[in-house]
């Protein structure tokens, strides 16, 4: 089994785990029990405003003294399509009608880039988390350079050899190898461009025969015997996601919760449907609609994803909740519903085979 014991030392941890940020189900909470269990706990900010990101980091330290990572998304700003956007809403009618509710007149970008948000790097530098990491692709330069003199550890995302060529380019410290496998939203770059849909493991060996930055591997890692695995491949560490959606610290409502424990764990898909990029999750009766032949294309990201949110909150309201999208792996029927703390221990047991 490998450990890399440098990669452990700088980012000041005792176990070779990463809590996924997971945005909108990751909390300070969940990120200080699993760093004060001798992981990596980490908290997504990529769907928040600056003002909310501090809080959320200030909480995070309130609660723990040891090292956690922050998440920001880099995806390029939406391309706004207004009749791809009104065809996709005219679509959802139905559906909206189902709730209750009439449809929005119009979409919106609800999310911000990391890369054109002035506040959320100025918060960053100001607060100087340990560790911060990049989902969808790469800040600029300048920035790279000014987290690292900040004594930021930096991180990012990679699907494949190419991805991985331009975070080692971009003097990132480490790679995030995501496989196919991974719940939540594809670290692809490029949305548009061809996935090979590389499996962790394919991932892992290729990263670590070519690489030069250590790589955490990412997607379908759920125990102790998992991580062993992806460690024996050559990867310094491991990043789970799904693993930690049960723990009592995550912000997963009940049915999320109830849905992990049901057979509907099994059923994943990669969808672009519910936020218009590639996210596997559970099936539900949104991803089915929207992708029935016929359907129209859904907008970009993040603006499809206004949609859903709107649609999911409508429907809510009548105690549906089909419409809600649950971010899983395929690993999802491996998950265990117990505190985050006992998760890393046990996680640390399984791992050296106990």
């Amino acid at each position: 089994m490998n450990v890399d014991q440098e990669l452990v030392a700088r980012l000041g941890i005792r176990l070779p785990i990463v809590q996924a940020p997971m945005a909108g189900v990751s909390t300070p909470q969940l990120a200080a029990a699993v760093s004060n269990a001798g992981g990596l706990g980490s908290i997504g900010i990529g769907a928040v405003s600056a003002d909310q990101g501090r809080q959320q980091i200030e909480v995070t330290r309130a609660l723990t003294d040891r090292p956690f990572n922050v998440n920001v998304f880099c995806h390029a700003p939406a391309q706004r399509d207004p009749e791809r956007e009104a065809a996709w809403l005219e679509h959802l009618v139905p559906l909206f009608a189902e709730a209750d509710a009439e449809p929005p007149a119009a979409l919106s970008e609800i999310y911000t880039s990391f890369l054109e948000d002035e506040d959320v790097f100025d918060m960053l530098l100001e607060q100087r988390p340990p560790v911060v990491s990049f989902h969808f692709g790469l800040p600029s330069p300048e920035r790279v350079q000014a987290l690292g003199q900040a004594g930021i550890y930096t991180m990012a995302t990679a699907t494949h050899l190419y991805e991985a060529d331009l975070i080692e380019k971009a003097g990132i410290d480490a790679i995030v190898a995501q496989g196919i496998e991974a719940g939540g939203h594809r670290g692809i770059f490029d949305p548009d461009a061809n996935d090979e849909g590389l499996a962790t493991s394919v991932l892992v060996r290729m990263l670590v025969k070519r690489a030069r930055r250590p790589v955490i591997a990412a997607g379908g890692i759920m125990d102790g015997q998992g991580i062993r695995s992806v460690l024996d491949l050559g990867a310094s560490a491991a990043q789970l996601g799904t693993a930690f959606i049960m723990c009592p610290e995550s912000s997963a409502n009940e049915h999320y919760r109830q849905n992990l424990k049901s057979t509907r764990a099994a059923t994943t898909r990669l969808t672009r449907v519910l936020s218009g990029r590639p996210a596997r999750g559970l099936v539900n009766r949104l991803v089915r609609y929207g992708e029935a032949a016929g359907s129209p294309e859904p907008p970009a990201y993040p603006v499809a994803y206004d949609a859903a949110k709107q649609l999911a909150a409508a429907a809510a309201k009548l105690g549906n909740t089909e419409f809600a999208a649950q971010w899983a792996g395929q690993g999802a029927p491996l998950a265990r519903a117990r505190p985050a703390a006992e998760l890393v221990e046990t996680l640390a047991l399984e791992l050296v085979g106990n």
